[in-house]
Formats: structure tokens, sequence, C-alpha cells
């Protein structure tokens, strides 16, 4: 009685076909690339994915309602929760509207929230609140996770060469060259901190006047300050943020707010303590910087 799986068993490879061994995958070129998409989803999934410990069971009753904004990459979203519902019920809600993974959500309400089991109620979140939310959507890790091709390295380090560092332009150096106000903030290289609790103050602007920045999170605005009258600006009219540190004065900043359509419209700040540098643009942009 012949083996039934001897029976099916392929015909042996004719000569031409033994002598030609298949290549062996591990020694071809794509063994060698990142597969940077993949891996963007799986660090995703990973994050995404709660320990067992960390699931929070949604409240039997949510209790009253309560409307309130939510301020995500410069659009507003008008929310409807019960006020018992938790942080976490909150981002998942988020993520449904916005595709943005709950595990890369920070929300900023009177300050950074950290706890994800504490109810919109304790928060003290009302009618008519704003709260603010940041985060790096899949499509952008993707983008900085991905390897440039030879060509986009040679034209980035062709055009970062020609660039004129901010502080060696003319414009920028006769302010530079006035020195660093005496009541400027303390200024540490290497170290990235959160917005303090106070204005930013100490610095000054094209005309070398005092300025002082103001965030107002909760009215998603920031309000410009000078001897003469404080501006109060929409942090979602904002079109973009630039900052470059002093070559001279590692420790501070150069940084310029676009109020308008184009470069025309900058309000240029000097003396900004590099420390604070990407905090200031994240609150602004509404969205997380990615570092290396």
């Amino acid at each position: 009685m012949s083996d039934p799986v001897a029976g099916n068993a392929a015909p042996p490879p004719d000569a031409a076909t033994a002598s030609t061994p298949p290549p062996d995958p591990a020694t071809t070129p794509e063994a060698n690339l990142i597969d940077t998409k993949l891996l963007a989803n799986e660090l995703v999934k990973n994050l995404d994915a709660p320990a067992a410990e960390n699931q929070i069971t949604p409240a039997a009753d949510p209790g009253p309602e309560v409307k309130f904004k939510l301020v995500y990459n410069k659009t507003n979203y008008e929310i409807v929760m019960g006020e018992n519902r938790t942080v976490r019920e909150l981002k998942d809600h988020i993520e449904t509207l916005t595709k943005l993974p709950r595990a890369m959500q920070k929300l900023m309400f009177k300050g950074l929230v950290k706890d994800d089991t504490k109810t919109l109620k304790e928060l003290k979140v009302v009618k008519n609140s704003k709260m603010m939310c940041v985060g790096t959507t899949m499509s952008d890790l993707v983008a900085v996770t991905t390897k440039p091709s030879s060509s986009e390295i040679v034209a980035n380090t062709s055009s970062v060469t020609k660039k004129e560092p901010l502080s060696k332009q003319k414009i920028h150096q006769k302010v530079l060259d006035k020195g660093k106000p005496e009541d400027a903030m303390p200024g540490i290289i290497g170290v990235k901190q959160p917005l303090p609790s106070h204005p930013l103050n100490g610095m000054v602007n094209k005309t070398g006047g005092k300025v002082r920045l103001t965030f107002k999170l909760e009215e998603d605005s920031l309000w410009i300050g000078t001897k003469a009258r404080t501006e109060k600006i929409s942090m979602s009219s904002i079109r973009n943020v630039v900052s470059e540190k002093i070559e001279a004065n590692p420790e501070y900043y150069i940084l310029g707010i676009q109020l308008g359509p184009t470069e025309l419209s900058i309000y240029w700040i000097y003396w900004i303590p590099a420390q604070y540098v990407d905090a200031v643009k994240d609150t602004i942009l509404g969205k997380w910087q990615t570092f290396f």
C-alpha cells in the first residue's frame, strides 16, 4: 500500500534546476532594508495596546452631559460627554474623531493632563471649556522614520550649507549686537522643559522693545505683551513658528511667529531660553515636534 504523503510528493527537480540553488533571502539587498511603515504600524499598535492592569471600566453612570471644545491640529471639535467619563474614555473618543492613536495623545487643560483615570468632573471641565490635544499621527510617524534617498540628502545638505544663520543676518544681528537683556531668563543648553506656570519674559522684539509671552491654554490664545500694548492672538490663526539658536549664545534662540500668509508677517523675538523653545512651538502649532 503506497504512503499517501509520499504519493503526493513533488517529482525531483531536473538537473538544470538542481544545479542552480535559489538565492538566500538573507543575502539579498532587500534583506538590509527596513520597512519603516511596518515598524511604524507595529510601534503604534504596541503603544496603543494597554496592559491588563491599565484597563479602565467605563462609568456605569456617565452623569450630566457637558459640552466643551477640543482643539487639535488647528481644528476645533465640539465634544459632548457625561461628566463622569474618564480621560481614558475621552481619548478613545478623540481617536475616533481624529484617527490619532490614544497612546500618542497629550491633553492640556490648565496644564498637562497626566491621569487617565480622572473624570471630566474632577478636571473641572464645564460648559464651553476649551481643551487642547497634541500628538503625532501614524502618517507623520512614517514620514519621520522613512529613510531619505541619497538625492534628498544631497539636496537638503546643499540648501542648509547655503543658508546664512539668522544670527548672522544684518536684520537680526543689529538687535543681538545690543547684548543680552539684563532681565533675560536663564537659558539651558541640551534640556527641554515644559512651559513654566508664569509668562516668558526678559526678551526683546526687532525694535529692541521688551516682550512678554503669556499662554492662555483654556482660551487657545497667545498674549504678546510689550510696553505699549498686549496683543491677544488665537493660536489656531498662527501659520508657523520658526526658531534658530544664537550662535554666540547657544543657550538662547531667535523665535519667529508667522501671523499672516507670508514671511513678511513674522514677528521676531530674541533671547528665548533654549529649554523652552520646543514647548513654545508644540503649544502654538498643536502638535509634537520629533527630536533626534
